[in-house]
């Protein structure tokens, strides 16, 4: 007896459980792939602000600084990306002058409700590694954004 194809059912996994499985994956990080990530405020019932941590990667100018960063995840995630802001003073192409990463980013502009907080940081790391990012002369370490206010 034929039977008739199984349909596919895609789950749309509801953004509060997708945000808590993030915080459950960024609590258990063991920064051994050099980023981290967590809720800014731990009562946060939103689930909206985040931070963000990248140690800079290895042969770069980036090498042995921690660069923090706010992640704000609206009620559209992760349908739309996060606004992302870099705490600490950085000089990559893909970062405004003011420190949040530009909207025109390729990891942004081709945005899948796949990518993570996880994603995000990873591929920031990577954008550290990249030779265009390479020659470009970094802020003095330790300077944030705060400080230019």
């Amino acid at each position: 007896s034929a039977r008739a194809p199984a349909l596919a059912m895609a789950v749309v996994v509801p953004r509060s459980f997708r945000l808590l499985d993030e915080l459950e994956k960024g609590e258990k990080s063991d920064m051994s792939t050099g980023v981290s990530w967590g809720l800014a405020q731990g009562d946060d019932i939103t689930l909206t602000g985040w931070n963000g941590t990248i140690f800079g990667p290895l042969s770069s100018p980036f090498e042995n600084r921690i660069y923090g960063l706010v992640i704000e995840c609206g009620p559209e995630y992760p349908d739309k990306p996060p606004r992302v802001q870099f705490r600490n003073k950085v000089n990559m192409t893909c970062v405004e002058p003011t420190g949040v990463v530009k909207e025109t980013w390729d990891v942004f502009r081709n945005w899948t409700r796949d990518n993570t907080i996880n994603t995000i940081l990873t591929r920031l790391q990577l954008e550290m590694k990249q030779a265009a990012n390479k020659k470009l002369a970094q802020p003095p370490e330790g300077t944030s954004y705060d400080d230019s206010r």
